[in-house]
This record gives structure tokens, C-alpha cells and sequence, in this order.
């Protein structure tokens, strides 16, 4: 088996997939709003994510996002532009009506992906191209959020429940889960963050910036999201 050939089909198959998945929720939760207001969102969210995306596909094309050597960095970088785009999301004056119209198990439902990521990030070492630090053989838990996700849905909120306070505690390990693996793979980087001796360098390389810059930011947004649609509710 090609691993390295799989992980990268893998990834970019996964991005596309699950910017579709909340897209179609994203329809689905916005239906309330009206005509108007409901195709202009589906519109901003098309355009931007469709921008994203591509840039970053092209920049990681064309090797500029291999280049560890440049200061500051630049693919530590792009991670701080999807933190960036939160801080305004959060503001977004239709955002807590189209929480309160999605299914509170749905925002853990979609971290199954992490799973994913974790089987993708093991054919990426059985490749050699990636330390086994960065994966659950090694120091990478993440896939535990992925795992559990839909079952933590099951116990919080299926059957009529609603165990809100179960679900923070697990939207809050699931970002310190996420935290964990995102300082490993930054101090992997042939960076100025480097500290261990491993170089994590196909990070750079077409499609995995997909990675860093797609996925864990859904991973977080979720996360986010998750606990705001929570808090507010009585």
C-alpha cells in the first residue's frame, strides 16, 4: 500500500468533505432567516471558504509553505488568520439564531473526522514522513475527540436528555486535546519553535497545510461554537 499516496488523497478528501457537511447544516440552521438572509450567508461562506482554500492549495503547491527557513515563518502564519476570522465570526449579529436552530449533538457529531485525521497522520509515519510523536503511537491524542464525539452526542442529548454540563466537559478536553497536538507538530517545525529533534517538514507539503489550516480550525470552531450555543442556553 502507498501510504503517502493515501494520506494525501485522504486529506484532501476529508477537507472537501466536511466543508460540505457544514455547509449543508450551515442550510439547514439558517432556513429560519428568510430567503435573502440565508443566501447571502451561504453566499460569504461559499466565497470565503472557496478563497481559502484555494489559496492555500496554491501556496502549498508552489512549495512556498516548505520553506521553514524564512522569519518569521509562514505556514505558522496562515494558522493565526482562521483565529483571526473567529474573533469577527463570533460577532456575526445572526450567529446565536442559527445556534439555536442546530442540533446541539450535531457540533460533536462532526469531530468524527478527528479520526479520520489520526489514520491519515499514521500512514503519513508508516511513510516515514512524519514523527511518531505527531501520532497516537506516540504523543498525539487527538484521536480520542474524534472516537468520541458521537458517543458524548448519544449520552448528552439523545432520548431527550440534555447533560449540558457533560458536554462542556467534553468540548473543554477536546480543545486541550486539540492544543496538545498543534504545540507538537509546531515544535516539530524546522522553525525557531523547533524543540525536538524530529522535523516535521511534509506538513508543507500539497495537500497537508490542509491540515493546520482547514481541519483543525473546524476542529476549533466547533469546539467554540459547541460551548457558546451551551452557555446561552437556560
Amino acid at each position: 500500500m502507498n501510504y503517502l499516496f493515501a494520506a494525501q488523497v485522504g486529506f484532501l478528501l476529508l477537507s472537501i468533505v466536511w466543508l460540505i457537511l457544514i455547509y449543508i447544516q450551515l442550510k439547514k440552521s439558517s432556513a429560519h432567516l428568510g430567503t435573502e438572509i440565508q443566501k447571502s450567508i451561504l453566499g460569504k461562506y461559499r466565497l470565503g471558504i472557496g478563497l481559502w482554500f484555494l489559496f492555500i492549495s496554491i501556496v502549498a503547491f508552489l512549495g512556498i509553505f516548505s520553506d521553514f527557513t524564512s522569519i518569521p515563518p509562514r505556514l505558522p502564519i496562515a494558522l493565526v488568520i482562521p483565529l483571526i476570522v473567529l474573533i469577527f465570526f463570533l460577532r456575526f449579529e445572526h450567529l446565536d439564531s442559527i445556534l439555536a436552530h442546530t442540533p446541539p449533538q450535531w457540533f460533536l457529531n462532526i469531530q468524527s473526522f478527528r479520526f479520520f485525521v489520526e489514520i491519515l497522520l499514521w500512514f503519513l509515519f508508516l511513510a516515514h514522513s512524519l514523527p511518531e510523536r505527531m501520532t497516537f503511537e506516540g504523543y498525539n491524542f487527538d484521536i480520542i475527540a474524534g472516537i468520541t464525539g458521537p458517543i458524548f452526542a448519544y449520552l448528552c442529548f439523545a432520548n431527550q436528555q440534555h447533560k449540558k454540563w457533560l458536554a462542556i466537559l467534553w468540548n473543554v478536553v477536546g480543545i486541550l486535546l486539540l492544543i496538545n497536538i498543534v504545540a507538537i507538530a509546531l515544535m516539530t517545525m524546522p522553525t525557531p519553535f523547533k524543540v525536538f529533534q524530529e522535523d516535521n517538514t511534509i506538513i508543507g507539503a500539497f495537500p497537508f497545510p490542509l491540515l493546520p489550516t482547514i481541519l483543525v480550525p473546524i476542529a476549533y470552531y466547533m469546539h467554540v461554537l459547541s460551548l457558546r450555543q451551551l452557555l446561552k442556553q437556560s
